[in-house]
């Protein structure tokens, strides 16, 4: 057993190795287990002399700037509501009136709602603006929510009076509310999901039928699918069939589909996403696929 006879082993090997607990980094220890017998190899890096190997750090160009996510870009997106399904829908606390009867408000106003939760101060404010359409199945899976503004509870009681704090665009009677997210500082660690994604964009910031790099899109895929924030994915373009006329006759053929892009996903709810274009090799259009990079 050499580990019992290791001080046997030290003691036979002095003029080899002085003294074992000086042995430098990078050195190479025979050992013939016929001896047993400890030799000195060739040290990493050649030579045999004693010597210290010294930490190095190692470093190569980069042909461009890693980029950084440009969390000016991103900000409205972290707390506001963003999607709302029809559940919430439902249940939403709703405004029901306004002080002296207007028919719009703002800031500094008061409004009345109902079904507002008792342990809630404040509140956001926002209109269901459109349906969140899955573009290959056509089902809508979301409502994607206009954000109105900010409003917090001044007196208890059914209906409810609350203060607008802060308002984007003009409120009214029907409006709905949910509670106010607390402000979360934002920290990611990008990363490839461990599982297959499958998803199509579905949506882009403001309306628009296609866009580029460091603008907003929604995604088809969320929580349900193992997405998370922080998640990288890159992007796929159709690129349709193409039809050969031969010898043959007509023949129909399915381009394979060009990666062109990448997105990093900031937001999650149930089934939407929203990420950032971080790379893009032309515009980004609605129908696009997204998949694990």
């Amino acid at each position: 057993d050499v580990y019992k006879r290791q001080p046997e082993v030290w003691r036979l090997n002095r003029d080899q190795i002085r003294n074992p607990h000086l042995i430098s980094p990078g050195q190479v220890i025979l050992l013939d287990r016929s001896g047993p017998w400890l030799t000195v190899g060739r040290r990493i890096g050649g030579g045999t002399q004693p010597g210290r190997l010294e930490p190095k750090i190692y470093t190569e160009a980069l042909e461009s700037a890693v980029p950084s996510i440009p969390l000016q870009i991103i900000e409205p997106f972290l707390n506001r509501p963003l999607v709302v399904d029809q559940p919430r829908l439902d249940g939403s606390a709703t405004i029901i009136a306004t002080e002296t009867s207007r028919v719009l408000t703002g800031s500094g106003d008061t409004v009345f709602a109902k079904n507002v939760d008792p342990d809630t101060e404040v509140w956001h404010i926002y209109r269901p603006a459109r349906p969140l359409e899955d573009p290959i199945t056509r089902e809508t899976i979301a409502w994607e929510a206009a954000y109105l503004g900010t409003a917090r509870v001044t007196e208890r009681g059914e209906p409810t009076t609350l203060e607008i704090v802060s308002a984007v665009e003009e409120i009214g009677v029907g409006d709905l509310m949910m509670p106010s997210e607390r402000p979360s500082v934002f920290s990611y660690a990008p990363h490839a999901p461990e599982q297959a994604v499958d998803g199509r964009v579905i949506s882009i910031h403001r309306g628009v039928s296609e866009t580029g790099r460091l603008n907003v899109v929604a995604l088809n895929v969320g929580e349900r699918d193992g997405l998370e924030r922080g998640h990288v994915l890159s992007l796929f373009r159709n690129r349709g069939t193409a039809e050969y006329r031969g010898e043959a006759g007509k023949e129909s053929f399915q381009l394979p589909e060009k990666r062109y892009g990448v997105v990093f996903v900031f937001r999650v709810f149930e089934r939407v996403s929203y990420a950032l274009v971080m790379e893009s090799d032309g515009p980004v259009t609605i129908a696009d696929a997204v998949r694990k990079p």
